[in-house]
């Protein structure tokens, strides 16, 4: 390395202050280059929990903030395992931490509202290949490691669980972040002990029977914050209202009307795109790359005044927090009841049936906290050999955890719920 590369290299070294872990500091050249990148700074404009901030309003953190949390936690996670004795290149750890930094590069505005309502069947992880193929061709070949234990091509196949698994680096990070900005203690969990526990055998990510308790506190914080934050209902009620709001917004546009919008949001109003389209036609992905969250509201606010009284009429309602009353239920709704609602909205409202589903819908709500059929932890005994879990614990209550929760789901409008009980 010439002298001028070195000393170009030495002013890619930053130091930032994280709020959750104090000082992260980023060495690696490459790392520095690709969060100096147009495609990660546009996460500075992507909320990391949607909707969330309208139940708890300190939670205005972003994709930015979690991507830069989970890559710190990589390092450290890398770091224990070489003592241990791990065999581990500098390739490898690179490769490791470009994949925990971009696994997010993918999310649309306000995270995964943009794939039930904007792109058609296409998923952020889908997205986020994609955007690191570009980027590995940007950084003529840098990325290819990296991409490889993202896509779990890569020989050593633990590196990829580190990525994504149930015990995984971006679960650590935003459990703990997302705690930290909503202030739901419950979500808190010991990272350093759970990351200082983790060993590997036979290429698989396991923990040490002395972490144990910390891994199960782990699952009980993934659960509670599931319930808590990700699926309160409130959550899930200003999620649905922005679904209806982009899906209004998209019919009305392939109808040929002209709705204000910024041209990369315009362009995916005007049509559908899938899988296929990501991959061959660059002015999706040139689009995509363009939208965040400021697009979508900027939007909404201009709609909220529009002459088509349903889009109008959604929109206010986001903007002044008047959302949809949210039911849950571990039983179906009964058949009856909903007919009733559909019958009083259409009254209430004056709309047509066609347009009923922007205002009443039944839906499910799911969650596993822990899945051990597919993905399991599996736990390191004293003898060497490896137990799952659910298993190894002692905690009776851990075995639910096991099993997936299904609720169901019902969205009405306020007024219409009160008038039929009152």
């Amino acid at each position: 390395m010439s002298d001028k590369d070195r000393d170009s290299n030495l002013g890619k070294r930053k130091i930032l202050n994280d709020p959750v872990y104090g000082f992260i500091t980023i060495s690696d050249p490459l790392l520095h280059d690709i969060v100096e990148h147009p495609y990660f700074q546009r996460l500075r404009r992507i909320k990391q929990v949607g909707m969330s901030h309208l139940v708890y309003p300190g939670a205005n953190h972003t994709r930015f903030h979690h991507a830069l949390g989970a890559m710190h936690l990589m390092r450290e996670a890398i770091f224990s395992l070489r003592d241990k004795g791990i065999d581990i290149s500098d390739k490898e750890a690179q490769g490791a931490m470009v994949a925990i930094l971009l696994h997010d590069i993918g999310h649309g505005p306000y995270s995964h509202s943009l794939e039930f309502s904007l792109v058609k069947n296409v998923t952020h992880e889908h997205i986020s290949s994609l955007l690191m193929e570009k980027l590995n061709e940007h950084f003529d070949g840098s990325l290819t490691t990296g991409l490889e234990i993202f896509r779990d091509r890569y020989p050593k196949k633990f590196l990829h669980q580190l990525v994504s698994s149930q015990l995984d680096m971006d679960r650590l990070d935003y459990l703990s972040r997302d705690s930290f900005f909503t202030g739901v203690s419950e979500g808190v969990v010991s990272n350093q002990r759970i990351i200082k526990m983790l060993d590997v055998v036979d290429d698989r990510l396991v923990v040490e029977e002395k972490g144990i308790y910390s891994i199960e506190k782990f699952i009980v914080a993934r659960r509670l914050m599931y319930w808590q934050v990700y699926l309160h209902k409130t959550v899930v009620s200003a999620e649905k209202l922005l679904i209806n709001i982009l899906t209004r917004a998209k019919e009305l546009s392939k109808q040929g009307k002209e709705l204000f919008a910024s041209p990369a949001l315009k362009f995916f109003l005007k049509q559908d795109y899938g899988v296929e389209d990501f991959k061959n036609n660059r002015a999706v992905i040139s689009n995509f790359v363009k939208l965040d969250d400021y697009d979508i509201m900027g939007a909404i606010k201009v709609w909220s005044d529009t002459d088509d009284s349903i889009l109008a009429d959604l929109c206010q309602r986001l903007i002044n927090r008047k959302l949809f009353r949210v039911k849950l239920s571990i039983q179906p709704f009964d058949d009856a009841y909903t007919d009733r609602l559909k019958a009083a909205t259409l009254d209430q409202l004056k709309i047509e049936a066609r347009e009923l589903h922007y205002y009443l819908k039944v839906d499910e709500l799911g969650n596993s906290a822990y899945d051990n059929e597919s993905n399991r932890i599996l736990i390191l005994q004293k003898s060497g050999s490896t137990i799952d879990l659910a298993e190894a614990s002692d905690n009776r209550a851990l075995i639910a955890q096991t099993k997936p929760v299904k609720k169901y789901v019902l969205f009405c409008l306020k007024s219409v719920e009160e008038m039929l009980r009152g």
